[in-house]
């Protein structure tokens, strides 16, 4: 299937989004959409599948004009979009999810062998293997994702249309994916993949378009291109490195961690981290990051081991807690822990420093618009006011809110789980500089990270964790991907 759209305009209020893009997919291509967060990828695809409809432009479906009313009609015709958010319904099996809307039923009782047949053959013809009768749920991001991509092929989609698919997905999994896309390729299958990963892009895609600031710069072939050249076109400047340099000023010890254990989660885990270092904090997805870092903010509760902060033994009973010993948490689920979506953008980024607004029970609502607006913009939070919705801005954005947040509170310690995540690389510069001025002004950071460049280009020191373990300690000088590797999997 061949798609073409011509100068496509998007305007939502006064805020123009998209300013006349151009975008063809060939039939069986793997086509790289790029931009920076708020380029407007996601509203041209949710253009294509009429989830918006355009102001101005043209588009083609093998050469006939085509105007889908909603993303129903698209799939039709053979377009699928998977988005970042995936539509799993987690208390409904796979099975039971993969035929949502297209249940198959004789007489009235559902013809559940024979969906499940439909399924296994449809998961054979790509070397798919899913444990159809499991709760979504209780699956892997991995599963869920894979899920996904068999509802668009049940539907026999021409298209599929992925965002941002490996942001959670473990090596192995990402890896499998990539086979099951090159498969589908190779049955003439056309796909549309919008990533912030540059590995993936060189390494997956036959082509690619840029985006920056809702025009389409350039399409070239991948094997035309280089990393540099992306970056530059996405950003509108050279970006001379990846990681700024770091220069260590080490200062007094303000976290201490012996032996913390939650059972069956994660077992005897003792890390420090001193004012003005970065820790990262590396490891496979499931191996217990995540919830180690819960247990230090007092999110969630661990059996045994002690928390000392600032050389005082602490057991914090909540995250307000966490918070006035100085701590602050920048979580990897941003949609239901870091945000509150319907929420304006100047009442998030405050949400954590309220107090600080309100003495004596009397909201200073100016001081609050001043001190929100000087963090936006610390923060380049792309925005038309801060008074939208921060679930109308993109995902990098939002990411943006969250960072404000929690620096606003003043944190001595902060936890950093997946900070780029869905970050356009010249905004993960902007957060990586944020992260050297905090420490250069002594802050202290836990960096969890499944990106092995990113934890190696920022870390002081990193420990890695395996099954729940602390596995071994790495300096910034020793460090390597194959280190950090083999610790993660168990080695030595």
């Amino acid at each position: 299937m061949k798609i073409t759209m011509t100068n496509i305009h998007k305007a939502f209020g006064k805020n123009e989004v998209l300013k006349g893009v151009d975008f063809e997919l060939l039939d069986g291509e793997i086509h790289a959409l790029m931009g920076e967060n708020g380029a407007g990828k996601s509203t041209l695809m949710n253009i294509l599948t009429g989830l918006h409809q355009l102001d101005q432009g043209d588009i083609k479906v093998d050469g006939k004009p085509k105007n889908y009313k909603n993303p129903q009609e698209a799939e039709t015709d053979g377009i699928a979009f998977i988005h970042q958010e995936l539509n799993i319904f987690p208390n409904l099996t796979l099975l039971e999810n993969l035929f949502i809307g297209k249940q198959l039923s004789k007489f009235g009782v559902l013809q559940t062998k024979k969906m499940q047949q439909l399924a296994e053959a449809k998961c054979a013809e790509i070397g798919i293997k899913l444990p159809l009768y499991k709760e979504a749920g209780d699956c892997s991001v991995g599963q869920q994702q894979m899920a996904e991509i068999m509802k668009s092929l049940m539907t026999e989609a021409k298209v599929i249309i992925m965002d941002e698919p490996t942001a959670a997905l473990t090596e192995a999994e990402t890896e499998h994916l990539f086979r099951v896309m090159q498969q589908l390729r190779a049955r003439g299958v056309s796909i549309v993949y919008i990533s912030h990963r540059m590995e993936e892009i060189f390494q997956l895609c036959d082509r690619i378009t840029i985006m920056r600031d809702g025009i389409s710069v350039s399409t070239e072939a991948i094997a035309a291109t280089s990393f540099d050249t992306v970056v530059k076109q996405m950003v509108g400047r050279e970006l001379t490195e990846r990681f700024p340099q770091r220069t260590l000023h080490r200062g007094e010890r303000i976290l201490e961690v012996k032996n913390l254990t939650k059972k069956g989660v994660f077992n005897n885990i003792s890390l420090t981290v001193d004012s003005g270092e970065i820790v990262g904090v590396a490891g496979l997805m499931g191996a217990g990051r995540t919830e180690i870092m819960r247990a230090l903010f007092a999110m969630d509760r661990y059996d045994s081991g002690e928390v000392i902060i600032k050389g005082e033994r602490k057991k914090l009973r909540g995250p307000k807690e966490a918070i006035k010993a100085g701590m602050g948490f920048i979580t990897e689920n941003r949609k239901d822990e870091g945000l509150i979506l319907d929420f304006s953008i100047n009442d998030n980024i405050a949400l954590a420093s309220i107090a600080d607004f309100s003495p004596h029970g009397v909201m200073l609502e100016k001081d609050e618009r001043t001190f929100t607006g000087m963090l936006a913009k610390r923060l380049a939070i792309k925005m038309a006011s801060l008074d939208l919705a921060v679930g109308s801005l993109s995902g990098g954005n939002q990411q943006k809110v969250v960072i404000a947040k929690w620096i606003g509170i003043g944190p001595q310690l902060l936890i950093m789980d997946e900070p780029t995540r869905g970050v356009d690389i010249g905004a993960k510069r902007e957060i990586y500089q944020l992260m050297n001025e905090l420490t250069d002004r002594g802050v202290g950071i836990i960096m969890v990270s499944s990106e092995l460049p990113e934890v190696l280009g920022m870390s002081d020191r990193i420990v890695v964790i395996h099954e729940g373990r602390l596995t071994g300690e790495l300096s910034r000088a020793e460090a390597t991907q194959e280190k950090i590797m083999t610790l993660a999997t168990g080695g030595n």
